[in-house]
């Protein structure tokens, strides 16, 4: 039986195979998109391999791709049900119960078991990327960093994939909070690898919190080559080099990256780049920038995919586009067919995430399009402290944040927009939107000399 570099026996996988899959693994911490193409020639080496067809499975379902997750689902069961589990090692078992919980929708029993595996196993690298991205998904954020916090110590300095596991603890650290401690790690990861382009998103992530969009954008243009071409991160991280520009105030350059970037005729299609565009052009939206020919073009392009109930953090993203595009029965229709699909699914975790935290936003971003501003102030007001419960980043759900805020100031609920905007200011005192939002609620509350006030000083972070 071979095994890996780090010992990890493998059943039923020759030489071959087994260069592919180190291969695989380290383009896939890397985020390269040929890892699909390694991981193909794993199983063209060793049909039969375990951690081969485990692999294929977990690349069927990161993307949050109903149709990659389908296809990987019946191969894996095809596999499955054809396996003599004689000599497959206890890792192994461990890994076919996580890909198996997951392909079943049950994202957390997954999540668990890949735990569990990284604590039996360390340096299990497929594990921790795995249970990594497990945790982005579903948005917590305490597991994102601890579930690589805790097998650092069990991986040397020197090994190659060190570095790379630092950029993701980067990424954990600062989606706890840990903003200092963050910077340092993901700097740490870059020294090792200026290519690992999930440690500099964990660094333009720290910047994003701490209002440092200059700093963003300085450390974004210095390493333009190593994250801007062939990688998996290339869209998220233009989205992110948008949103600094957005702080800034140069909406006609935010746009420019937009049609180059994000969104054009030869976009790929796929749900985490839509998703970026949506997200970035509904903030366009909250300030009445409508930008109504790419909306058109984006809910397009939604409707093409034609999604099933999979990711309620999609559906979302799916609704903004309908409403930015004004097709507001499209968005209501998409409503309805997740309202009907949960009342029908006995469990899984996306039935949870669409219940709970879905439907409710989903319903809200359809009352903001219908100028129902107090209708949307009270479809989000009771879930925006359990937001990431449905996934995706602080980022990345700032735009709910803010559609409540512009909700509360629209409904004129001035307690409400001073209590939301006072919590906003404090844990974010350098955001250009936080004190533009500010002078609006000071105007309504009759104080033009504290609404001076609060726009001069968003005028001169814009300007730093």
């Amino acid at each position: 039986m071979t095994a890996d570099r780090h010992g990890h026996l493998m059943s039923d996988t020759g030489p071959e195979a087994l260069a592919s899959y180190e291969q695989a693994l380290d383009d896939l911490l890397f985020f390269r998109p040929r890892v699909a193409e390694a991981a193909q020639s794993v199983l063209a080496a060793s049909p039969r391999s375990v951690m081969g067809q485990t692999l294929a499975a977990y690349l069927g379902v990161l993307g949050t791709e109903e149709k990659d997750a389908a296809a990987a689902r019946d191969s894996f069961t095809r596999f499955r049900s054809g396996l003599d589990t004689t000599g497959v090692t206890p890792r192994e078992r461990m890994h076919l119960a996580a890909a198996t919980a997951w392909l079943d929708g049950d994202l957390h029993g997954a999540g668990r078991i890949l735990g569990d595996l990284t604590i039996a196993y360390p340096r299990d690298a497929l594990a921790l990327f795995a249970g990594h991205q497990h945790d982005f998904l579903t948005g917590d954020a305490a597991r994102l960093r601890d579930r690589v916090g805790g097998a650092l110590d069990a991986w040397d300095e020197d090994d190659p994939h060190h570095g790379p596991l630092l950029g993701m603890y980067a990424f954990g650290l600062e989606e706890s909070g840990h903003y200092e401690r963050a910077e340092e790690v993901g700097l740490a990861a870059l020294e090792r690898h200026p290519g690992d382009v999930w440690g500099i998103h964990g660094v333009v992530h720290i910047y994003e919190m701490r209002g440092r969009f200059t700093d963003g954008i300085g450390f974004l243009d210095a390493r333009t080559d190593n994250w801007s071409r062939d990688s998996l991160l290339m869209v998220h991280n233009w989205w992110h080099y948008a949103l600094f520009t957005l702080e800034a105030g140069d909406t006609a350059r935010v746009l420019e990256i937009y049609d180059a970037a994000l969104h054009h005729d030869g976009s790929a299609g796929v749900a985490m780049e839509l998703l970026d565009a949506a997200a970035l052009l509904w903030r366009l939206y909250l300030a009445e920038d409508e930008q109504s020919a790419r909306w058109a073009r984006l809910a397009d392009a939604w409707e093409s995919r034609h999604d099933g109930p999979h990711y309620a953090f999609n559906d979302v993203h799916a609704v903004m586009a309908y409403v930015g595009a004004g097709r507001i029965a499209q968005a209501q229709r998409l409503v309805q067919d997740r309202e009907h699909w949960v009342a029908a699914e006995p469990g899984g975790s996306n039935r949870a995430m669409t219940a709970e935290i879905g439907l409710p936003v989903c319903r809200a971003l359809i009352a903001y399009g219908q100028h129902d501003h107090g209708r949307a102030t009270d479809l989000l007001l009771p879930v925006r402290h359990r937001l990431h419960q449905f996934g995706g980043s602080h980022a990345q759900r700032d735009a709910i944040q803010r559609t409540l805020v512009e909700a509360a100031l629209r409904a004129r609920r001035t307690q409400l927009a001073r209590t939301l905007l006072s919590e906003r200011i404090q844990l974010r005192p350098i955001c250009p939107y936080n004190w533009s939002a500010k002078a609006r609620l000071e105007e309504q509350l009759g104080a033009p000399g504290r609404a001076a006030a609060a726009r001069e000083r968003a005028a001169a972070q814009s300007a730093i």
